[in-house]
C-alpha cells in the first residue's frame, strides 16, 4: 500500500461531499500535493519564485478538496502546501451560505493573533481554478482575492524567512459577528450551524432546526442560500473582516488557460 495517497493518510474527503465536516482535514506539515498522493517537500524547499503565495483558512488548506478543484479542470500540476506562522490574520465565519452546504470561513483583520496557516503555491493555472470556485470573476462573487502585505501580516515560513505578502480570499459579504460586534471564529461546521440555527427562529424556519437539515436544505439551492445570505444581513449579524481595503479588481482567465494578472512577489 502506499503510504503517501491521500486515502490512506486520512485526507482524501472533500468538504463539498461532506459539508458538516467543513474545512476538511488539514495536513500534518508542509507536503506537496500531486494528484492522489500528498509527499514530503524536499528539504527547505519553500518558497516558490513562480507562484503564488495563496493563504488557506478554509478548505483550500484540504487536500481532497484542491484535488477536487483541479479535477473539474483537468489540471493535474502539483501544489506545493507549505505550514506557515501567520501574525495579523484569524478564521472568521464568512456572512454568505455556501450552494456546498456549509457557512465557510473567510479571514479577518487581528493584529495581534498568531496562527499556524497553511500557504499553497498556485501556477497561473490553479490560481485561475481557485479564482473562479471562490467567484472572484464575477461582480457578485461571494469572494474577492486580497494581497495582504508584510508587516500587517506576517506569514513566516519554516526557518524563520517571512514573506513579503500573501493572497487571500476576503468575503464581500463580510464576516459574522460574535453578538459584540467582533469577528467571531470559525468553530468548525457543525458546532457553528448548531449555534447559528439555536440563535434565530428565522434561520430555523428557512433551515431546519439541525445542522443536518440545514445542510440538505442549502446545497445546490441557490435562491434559498441567497435567502439565508440575506438574513444574516437583516439580523444584522454581520461586520467587516477589516481585509476590505486590501481587495482589488482581478483580471483572472478562465481556469485552464491561465491567469491574466500574476501576483507580485517582491
Amino acid at each position: 500500500m502506499d503510504a503517501f495517497t491521500l486515502e490512506t493518510l486520512g485526507l482524501a474527503e472533500a468538504p463539498r461531499d461532506h459539508p458538516l465536516r467543513y474545512p476538511g482535514a488539514w495536513p500534518a506539515d508542509s507536503a506537496l500535493l500531486d494528484g492522489d498522493r500528498l509527499v514530503p517537500l524536499p528539504r527547505d524547499r519553500w518558497w516558490y519564485e513562480d507562484r503564488a503565495p495563496v493563504l488557506a483558512v478554509g478548505s483550500n488548506a484540504s487536500p481532497g478538496q484542491l484535488r477536487h478543484k483541479m479535477a473539474e479542470f483537468g489540471i493535474t500540476s502539483p501544489i506545493p502546501m507549505v505550514r506557515t506562522r501567520v501574525t495579523g490574520v484569524d478564521v472568521g465565519v464568512s456572512a454568505h451560505v455556501s450552494r456546498m452546504g456549509y457557512v465557510s470561513a473567510s479571514p479577518f483583520h487581528a493584529p495581534d493573533v498568531v496562527r499556524e496557516l497553511f500557504v499553497i503555491w498556485l501556477d497561473a493555472e490553479q490560481l485561475a481554478v481557485i479564482d473562479a470556485s471562490e467567484g472572484v470573476p464575477l461582480p457578485n462573487g461571494n469572494y474577492g482575492r486580497a494581497w495582504l502585505p508584510a508587516p500587517e501580516v506576517r506569514v513566516e515560513l519554516p526557518g524563520g524567512v517571512t514573506l513579503p505578502g500573501v493572497h487571500s480570499y476576503v468575503n464581500r459579504h463580510g464576516v459574522l459577528h460574535d453578538g459584540t460586534g467582533a469577528a467571531r471564529t470559525h468553530p468548525g461546521q457543525r458546532e457553528l450551524l448548531t449555534e447559528l440555527l439555536v440563535g434565530s427562529a428565522r434561520l430555523r424556519a428557512l433551515f431546519g432546526v439541525t445542522p443536518e437539515e440545514f445542510v440538505a436544505r442549502a446545497r445546490a439551492d441557490r435562491q434559498l442560500c441567497a435567502a439565508g445570505t440575506r438574513l444574516f444581513a437583516d439580523e444584522k449579524r454581520v461586520t467587516e473582516s477589516g481585509l476590505e481595503r486590501y481587495v482589488t479588481v482581478q483580471q483572472t482567465g478562465s481556469p485552464g488557460t491561465g491567469s491574466s494578472l500574476f501576483p507580485p512577489l517582491t
